[in-house]
């Protein structure tokens, strides 16, 4: 098989099974793909050849002995770098943290594919501790968009979503505090899902709460379902993990939504949405009716999300940074300064209001919504990627802004499954993302929807 970088994980899988492919040949193929490409996308800030290799080499053994460690046994995997994984440091974007540390423990979304036999290549790109939708950070540089190196891939999982279209790695753990799946997904042009807050546990506990959840980027739906089967589950060292032993993904995956009560928001509030992505999410949305669904169109608004959500956040950021000193803030992201400082100035009562009253507002709204609708549609992005070097389209170096990626944040802010899968083109040739948005603790209808829209098109690859 003289590309087996471009299968994907289940295919993989199959081959192994069939001794037709070997772990050790996949895995070689990814790494010369990472060799070839990464010069230009700088998806990864670490591969580690020699471990992959000696990983596949003990897949390999498994297999010619029928007895495979798990559903990944041998699929080339790729980390984020927020998550900690064994012999390998965690930079998180940052030049203050050490180059020297390394760890001996593995994160729980990364213990979960360890023992699953998933071979690690090496660690994606993000930004500083993941703070913002983009692809940059001060320890690694831009990271580009596989289908135009002058854009943006979005972040804060900007590698994984790279490394994704770019058929680096056919599974790619992210993680996603506001979008930071779903972003890279829509303007790479891959599957993103951010799964309910306490799907797949983490570890260390953050100051970030119930916002972040950690979920796959990958070319097909099949294998993030794959993928969210393996790291969902109870762990003991997070206490708000859920404690739902067998999660099953991919025996409902085929199911389709016929019958489905789907609501069908063209933006949130009085968002901007470009004509184009407007355009193809309203095809989306018939494509939905063709397959069986009662799908109604809906007004949605959810006032106050955006002050809840920088509330949060700049809190959550102006803790990580809390300690610093001057010449460590010298190092740090200004953006992500601006944020952390609006953090430290705000009160307590201030926070708490947000955190719990304002917040508790838009999660009843939407547990409202569900009781009538079982899916919701929406775009993923108001927009397709814009250039590489600005936190927002147009930045000038000002204060944050929430209003380019509207569609996100609340999902994070109410706890709920939302996935992104592409859903055209634009004129100039870039990915649009139709979101997929499901009752909390619903991922298997999610991954059930996108996955018959999925049959309905041939969604293309970059030209790289």
């Amino acid at each position: 098989m003289s590309k087996p970088h471009l299968l994907s994980a289940q295919a993989l899988v199959e081959a192994y099974r069939k001794r037709s492919l070997s772990p050790v040949e996949a895995t070689r193929s990814c790494l010369d793909r990472i060799a070839a490409l990464d010069g230009r996308l700088n998806a990864f800030c670490l591969v580690d050849e020699d471990s992959a290799l000696a990983d596949a080499r003990a897949s390999e053994a498994r297999w010619m002995r029928g007895q495979p460690a798990g559903l990944v046994d041998g699929v080339p995997t790729s980390i984020k770098d927020l998550f900690l994984t064994k012999k390998w440091p965690t930079m998180r974007g940052s030049l203050t943290v050490s180059r020297e540390q390394s760890c001996d423990v593995d994160a729980p979304p990364v213990a979960r594919l360890r023992e699953q036999g998933a071979v690690f290549l090496g660690k994606t790109t993000t930004t500083e501790f993941g703070h913002k939708g983009v692809g940059d950070s001060p320890l690694t540089g831009i990271t580009r968009n596989p289908w135009n190196t002058d854009l943006t891939p979005g972040g804060s999982s900007c590698g994984a979503g790279v490394a994704a279209a770019a058929a680096m790695a056919p599974l790619n753990l992210g993680s996603d505090g506001g979008g930071s799946i779903r972003i890279p997904a829509s303007f790479c042009g891959v599957f993103g899902i951010k799964p309910g807050y306490g799907r797949v546990p983490s570890a260390p506990a953050g100051t970030a709460g119930s916002l972040p959840a950690n979920g796959p980027l990958t070319r097909t739906v099949a294998d993030a379902a794959l993928m969210l089967q393996v790291i969902s589950g109870d762990d003991s060292r997070d206490w708000t993990s859920l404690p739902e032993p067998g999660l099953e993904l991919l025996g409902q995956l085929e199911s389709g939504v016929s019958g489905l009560r789907i609501a069908y928001a063209r933006t949130i509030g009085t968002a901007p949405v470009t004509g184009e992505v407007d355009a193809a999410v309203a095809t989306a949305a018939e494509t939905f009716r063709s397959l069986g669904a009662d799908v109604e169109e809906i007004a949605l608004d959810l006032p106050g999300a955006v002050e809840a959500y920088y509330a949060i956040l700049s809190v959550t950021l102006g803790t990580t940074l809390d300690g610093f000193t001057e010449a460590q803030r010298a190092l740090v992201d200004p953006g992500l300064l601006i944020l952390a400082d609006d953090g430290r100035r705000l009160s307590a009562f201030d926070y708490a209001r947000a955190l719990h009253v304002a917040r508790a507002a838009i999660g009843v709204a939407m547990r409202k919504l569900h009781e009538r609708y079982d899916l919701l549609l929406l775009p993923s992005m108001p927009r397709t990627a814009f250039r590489v070097g600005e936190d927002f389209p147009g930045d000038t170096g000002g204060q944050w802004r929430a209003d380019w990626t509207p569609f996100s944040f609340p999902f994070n802010l109410t706890c709920q499954p939302a996935c992104s899968i592409p859903c055209g083109l634009s004129s100039d040739g870039l990915p649009i993302g139709l979101q997929i948005v499901g009752r909390v603790r619903d991922e298997a209808l999610v991954l059930r929807a996108a996955r018959a829209f999925e049959t309905t098109r041939h969604f293309p690859s970059p030209n790289l």
